[in-house]
Formats: structure tokens, sequence, C-alpha cells
């Protein structure tokens, strides 16, 4: 079983890094994986999915895409997810996508498909997921705690941990707290890369980007450690 997760953001303004993507789909083992793409988190904007359908246009694969908005394209989800070899999940309200993947059986479906052995990956919303939970803005400008994630992997995560302001300092305090379990963080452009339930690596497209193991030593305090990355040049 296998994963990368990564904080880029994934939707209207965003990027998503073609090395990142690149890598994810070389972890599937396949010539042409097979690669399926949700952009539940954005409300299935159909410009977003014109635009993933852009990034992953030089990658070898097939790509394939499950939308929830306003009904499900496909008349058994399930048989189109568990078929995969690479699911990716793009950015935005990542409490809107888990709540529509719960009413329509995914949490369930992305469970097996981990076990499976089907590369989860995913940006932003679609990183944090899969974890305990992590910081969000899913409920308004203020970032907030999110607590309810997939828990395929029991840490919890935080995304763009160097470019936006707030998201450092809450996290740390959140796990000071115990709001949050101990985790990891990923700056923009770095991605970390689970198999198991164990870290494997971190990789980066930035020259500068890293990944931080956040813990709570003392039960009362965060302790950030750095973790480099290694770097990716290529597709």
């Amino acid at each position: 079983m296998g994963g990368l997760t990564g904080p880029d953001e994934f939707g209207p303004g965003g990027r998503a890094a073609s090395p990142l993507l690149a890598y994810a789909a070389r972890l599937a083992g396949r010539k042409a994986p097979r690669i399926c793409v949700l952009n539940t988190a954005s409300g299935d904007d159909p410009a977003v999915y014109l635009r993933t359908y852009d990034l992953f246009a030089e990658i070898p694969g097939r790509v394939a895409h499950l939308q929830l908005f306003p009904m499900p394209n496909t008349a058994d989800p399930e048989d189109l997810l568990l078929s995969q070899d690479v699911i990716f999940v793009g950015g935005g309200s990542v409490a809107n996508m888990l709540a529509v993947w719960r009413v329509h059986g995914l949490d369930r479906i992305m469970r097996a498909a981990w076990q499976a052995g089907i590369v989860l990956s995913g940006v932003s919303a679609g990183a944090i997921c899969w974890f305990a939970g992590g910081t969000t803005d899913s409920f308004g400008t203020d970032l907030q705690p999110f607590t309810d994630g997939l828990g395929l992997l029991s840490p919890s995560y935080c995304p763009h941990y160097d470019s936006e302001p707030r998201r450092r300092p809450l996290y740390q305090s959140l796990v000071a707290s115990g709001t949050l379990p101990p985790g990891i963080a990923c700056d923009d452009g770095a991605a970390a890369h689970y198999v198991d339930d164990d870290l494997a690596e971190i990789v980066a497209d930035r020259p500068a980007a890293r990944g931080y193991l956040v813990s709570r030593p003392d039960g009362a305090s965060a302790a950030e450690t750095a973790i480099d990355a290694r770097a990716l040049t290529g597709r």
C-alpha cells in the first residue's frame, strides 16, 4: 500500500507541479497507469477538470474522473475507483468534500483502494483527507482545525506550511493542545510519500521545499523537526 500527498493548491488560481504528478504516476509501476481524478473539494468545477486534464496531458497514462455534482457521472463509482492505479484528489474544501464522499460511500471505497495498493494522492484538501485531520479554511476565512479525516494515515497533516503565515503557528498550537495528533507538514512544492503507515520520504520540485515532523514530546508543547526533501528534477 502506498500514497503520495502534497500541498500545492489545485483549483482556481492554483498550480500542481508536473514532477510531483509524474512521481505519483510512477509509483503505480506501470507504463501507462490508470489515473482517476476527483475534484469534489472544488464542487466539481468544470474549469478545474479542464486544467486537471491539461496538467496530466504530458504524463503517460489513461486519465478519467469521478464527479459527484450534481450526481455521479458513472453508475458504479466503486468499480471505477477500484479499477485505477492512481487516484488523485484536488484542493478546495476538505470538510465539504468528505461530507459528500460519505453520503456516496466513498469513505469505504477509498479504504478499500488503499488496502488494494492503489496509489492515493492529492494536494491541499486532497492531501489532508487521507489523514486524521489538519488545518483548513473550509469553515471560513480563518484557519481552523479539521478533525474528521478518513484516518487511513493516523497522523495529522498541514499543507501550505511556508506560504500561508497562519498555518505553521496554528498547526503547532493544535498539536500542542492535543486537538490534532502529531503529524507532518509540507512546504508548497513538497510532498510526503507514505508506504503503508510509514513515511518513506519527502520529495519536492522546488529547491527550498521541505517537510516537517511536528511532535508533542512533553505532552504540552509542539516540537518541529525539518526533513530534507529529495529533489525531483524531471518528469
